[in-house]
């Protein structure tokens, strides 16, 4: 069974935009999906404001998760949807991978990333904090699952300092590892921290998927590794909590 009310980053393009079609093609999609990018009005968002059009359940909505006047916002509006009910999912999905060496690494870089990839999350997940725990207390006697209440980080077997030395010499993208290493530690901290509020919160890995991000010679489409990652969803329990997960489901160490 799929969440009732879940809230997905970054669903303009990849990932983000597949979560929202699949979820809604379940036999029992989610009631309520809100879909957030950075401009609804944008043409590349046709796809998701064509989806949106013609699924009443799926709300698109402004965020740019690096502006705290735009997370408040988006959040307020998100309140308003809700109309008193619980959010059981959030999907911290948006992020970027420039780039970046050993040689080319500066300043700039890693802190632009560091804003897109790690405070972003932080910032929506503080956000919609109260309406997770609202969801966590309609269902005060249920275990840790998506169908009570989640927050998933989107990482990354990059973001693995163990098995940094499997993939470095091939994709070192410097700036976009450091962060997801900084993001798989927010995401076990949450999930010390909101276990008592009842508040699953985990990692996952979606694969090396031919994405913006991934490139054409990624070996996952778009569709595994989503269809992967939403039966991952369904099956979360108290055991996953704190855990970098891959799109199969399998525990990818720290």
């Amino acid at each position: 069974m799929a969440p009732a009310r879940i809230l997905i980053t970054g669903c303009n393009r990849g990932l983000g935009l597949e979560f929202v079609r699949q979820l809604l093609e379940l036999p029992n999609p989610p009631k309520q999906i809100f879909a957030t990018c950075r401009d609804p009005t944008s043409p590349q968002n046709k796809k998701l404001n064509d989806l949106a059009a013609s699924h009443p359940s799926v709300v698109v909505i402004k965020l740019e998760a690096t502006d705290p006047a735009s997370v408040k916002e988006a959040s307020k509006e998100v309140e308003s949807h809700l109309r008193g009910s619980g959010l059981n999912v959030v999907i911290n999905n948006a992020g970027i991978m420039p780039e970046s060496t050993l040689e080319s690494a500066d300043a700039e870089d890693f802190l632009h990333v560091y804003n897109t990839n790690v405070v972003g999350p932080l910032l929506v997940a503080k956000a919609l904090l109260p309406f997770l725990k609202k969801a966590a207390e309609e269902n005060p006697k249920g275990p840790l699952s998506s169908n009570k209440a989640a927050l998933i980080n989107m990482s990354t077997l990059l973001g693995s300092i163990e098995k940094t030395p499997e993939t470095f010499f091939y994709y070192p993208v410097l700036s976009y590892r450091c962060s997801k290493a900084a993001l798989n530690m927010m995401t076990h901290c949450q999930s010390l921290g909101y276990k008592k509020d009842g508040i699953l919160c985990t990692a996952f890995h979606p694969g090396w998927v031919q994405t913006d991000l991934g490139g054409a010679n990624a070996p996952l489409t778009v569709d595994q590794s989503v269809k992967g990652m939403i039966k991952v969803l369904s099956c979360l329990s108290e055991k996953h909590n704190g855990l970098l997960l891959d799109w199969e489901g399998n525990v990818v160490p720290w």
